[in-house]
């Protein structure tokens, strides 16, 4: 940097002498001097002055050498560094800087903040490089691609758990977030229902290929859509498109919300003293969600949206988990240790030998449907809820028997 800078010094010396004895001898005025030089003509008559009085050594920048006015005391480096090392060791330098501004009053700028914690020893340069990566284009609309993917990091206290993330290509937003002991399907169809319940029905998930998104007949392989998972069904059932990701570069848009997460969030939440998962997740939804979705969301291409709303359509018995059982003759239904009673009903004197299907919510909640009709909601340990009373003509959007009922999901999800 030094001797780059000596020589565009010296370069610029023999083109102002060049200029100079050219101006002396007439053949260009003070002002066409200055433009060649790239200075203002008043600065100009200034080096010319210089020049006369101290020759070369008038030329040279008299700031060199001297303390700038703008420069913090020490005091102001030694309490800056020492809210780093009381508080926020740890963090990244964009991340303490945000906060010092915010939360103390921090009125410098961000590089300056980074050349005292790099010049005190409290953070490492990070390192820039590695493959060159094309980068794929985002989709021009919301709702057109929504991303799902899953973390298991220490989050919180000592233990580690997964942090389960479903955001929008088109706009990187956010748009259901929150932590489970391990991701799995009922996890994974709640990412989906907080999307659906807060902006409408989107177009198509992009997915890894985990055991509970897909059916892979050979490790490493293509996965089979012939045999849809749990997830996969509710997919096809509300007509969203599921496309599996076949490495994690393809999955590059929630990786890099991840890296985000884990080098802002972690911190956020040791500082706030959080270390267990119910006030993790009230932070995260309540706090930190809303700020990240201002900061790092991006303005879609198109301002149309592609989601689209599903009024009178019950999500709450798609998106869970289904499974067939027959009833037993004392009118209970075995389910996952559990022994589900069903309760006096209107429509049947019994269900003895009935095929029953079995919802499993993802708040642990369960139900019993025969056809279109729930005939008994449960709750996680299997106790009866109040006595279920449906109207014989009420028929949700739900599978009957071993096909699907013959309402379909809204066109216009399907045209996009």
């Amino acid at each position: 940097m030094r001797r780059n800078r000596a020589l565009t010094e010296a370069i610029r010396m023999e083109r102002f002498e060049e200029l100079y004895l050219a101006v002396e001898a007439g053949r260009l005025s003070c002002s066409d001097a200055a433009m060649i030089l790239g200075c203002s003509p008043r600065h100009f008559l200034r080096l010319r002055s210089r020049y006369d009085e101290d020759g070369f050594a008038g030329l040279r920048d008299r700031r060199v050498g001297q303390v700038s006015r703008q420069r913090a005391a020490d005091a102001e480096v030694e309490e800056l560094t020492q809210l780093y090392r009381d508080r926020y060791a740890g963090f990244n330098m964009r991340h303490f800087h945000e906060l010092a501004r915010r939360d103390h009053s921090l009125r410098r700028g961000y590089t300056w903040t980074r050349l005292a914690l790099l010049s005190a020893g409290l953070v490492r340069p990070v390192k820039r490089g590695g493959t060159h990566r094309l980068k794929r284009p985002r989709k021009p609309m919301r709702g057109m691609m929504i991303h799902q993917d899953a973390s298991t990091h220490c989050w919180y206290g000592e233990g580690y758990a997964d942090l389960v993330v479903t955001l929008d290509d088109a706009t990187s937003e956010i748009t259901s977030a929150f932590f489970c002991k391990q991701e799995g399907t009922n996890s994974s169809l709640r990412g989906i229902h907080e999307t659906i319940a807060k902006h409408g029905l989107f177009c198509s998930l992009y997915t890894d290929r985990g055991s509970h998104y897909f059916f892979t007949p050979e490790a490493g392989g293509k996965v089979d859509k012939s045999r849809p998972t749990e997830v996969g069904r509710a997919l096809r059932q509300l007509g969203i498109d599921h496309i599996a990701a076949y490495s994690p570069e393809a999955r590059g848009r929630s990786e890099r919300a991840f890296g985000t997460l884990q080098g802002r969030l972690v911190n956020e939440l040791k500082l706030a003293g959080i270390a267990d998962m119910a006030a993790a997740n009230h932070y995260l939804t309540e706090v930190y969600l809303p700020r990240h979705n201002a900061q790092f969301a991006v303005a879609p291409e198109m301002e149309a949206s592609a989601f689209v709303a599903i009024p009178g359509y019950d999500i709450d018995n798609i998106l869970c988990v289904q499974e067939d059982r027959q009833v037993g003759a004392d009118n209970t239904v075995r389910y996952m240790g559990m022994i589900l009673q069903i309760p006096p009903s209107p429509f049947r004197h019994h269900y003895v030998k009935m095929r029953v299907r079995v919802h499993h919510y993802p708040d642990d909640c369960l139900a019993i449907f025969h056809g279109p009709r729930k005939i008994g909601g449960y709750r996680p340990d299997g106790t009866l809820q109040d006595e279920v009373q449906i109207d014989p003509r009420e028929c949700s959007p739900l599978r009957t028997g071993s096909g699907y009922a013959s309402a379909s999901p809204p066109q216009a999800a399907l045209a996009l």
